[in-house]
């Protein structure tokens, strides 16, 4: 992979999500489709496409196939927040997909439970490669942006002691968990699961059937229970903002060698 075979499709869910983005972007160049704004140009030096699903599986899945079928990405990345799901993972840590799942997808007795009909698949694989790189960019950005960017005011706020990354399963439906109940339902199905988010896997099935390279980094916003909804809208804004502008900066940096 280099970086002139590289054209990044970049997604987000929400607008906060992609703050500074389209300002940092060079020799940009807007057009609409499909009721969505599709920016191209260079970010940090990288041939780049930056786009806002909005929120849920048809939508991120829409904008997906449009950024492969129209804008020819090569590689495509999705950027957001979500809620943790795993034993140890807090508000504020960062975990970058190596599979990624829909834990609303159930057609049985016609197929196995989360097996997504007609493709024999289940857990949809990351981009072990670009993966990697995301890794390596929210590591970076914890040791040596995070203190720079996040006010002290905020990590008291909401809890940011030692954000940590993690690498693993990510799980996706159209259901926004904020009730303790459903978030033990989905970790007794599927007890690997690191986070719970909107969009992620029904991208990873565009991806797959297209045959392109994903990966899909999360803020930490909300635990995915009864408190879920508290303050998450000053979340966004005030931290994940920021680590998403930063991680995907890293990113690109590092793709653009």
């Amino acid at each position: 992979m280099t970086k002139e075979s590289i054209r990044l499709g970049i997604i987000s869910a929400l607008h906060e999500e992609q703050r500074g983005l389209i300002g940092a972007m060079q020799e940009r160049q807007v057009k609409t489709r499909g009721m969505r704004e599709y920016a191209s140009g260079k970010l940090w030096g990288l041939d780049t496409v930056c786009v806002l699903s909005r929120i849920g599986k048809v939508a991120a899945a829409a904008t997906a196939a449009t950024l492969i079928e129209h804008f020819g990405v090569s590689h495509l990345l999705f950027t957001g927040v979500a809620g943790g799901a795993g034993e140890g993972v807090c508000v504020g840590d960062i975990v970058v997909g190596e599979e990624l799942v829909q834990h609303d997808m159930d057609s049985s007795p016609l197929f196995p439970r989360f097996e997504i009909p007609l493709t024999g698949v289940s857990l949809f694989a990351a981009d072990s490669m670009l993966s990697s790189y995301l890794v390596q960019a929210a590591s970076s950005f914890l040791k040596e942006d995070f203190a720079k960017v996040i006010h002290a005011k905020d990590c008291a706020k909401f809890n940011l002691t030692m954000p940590r990354v993690h690498h693993g399963l990510i799980a996706s439906g159209d259901q926004f968990i904020a009730h303790s109940g459903k978030m033990d339902l989905i970790r007794q199905d599927l007890p690997a699961t690191l986070a719970v988010e909107m969009e992620g896997a029904a991208v990873a099935q565009v991806c797959f059937e297209f045959g392109v390279p994903f990966a899909v980094v999360r803020t930490i916003s909300d635990s995915a229970n009864e408190t879920s909804p508290v303050d998450f809208g000053s979340f966004i804004q005030t931290v994940a903002a920021h680590y998403a502008f930063h991680i995907v900066r890293r990113t690109c940096q590092s793709l653009n060698v």
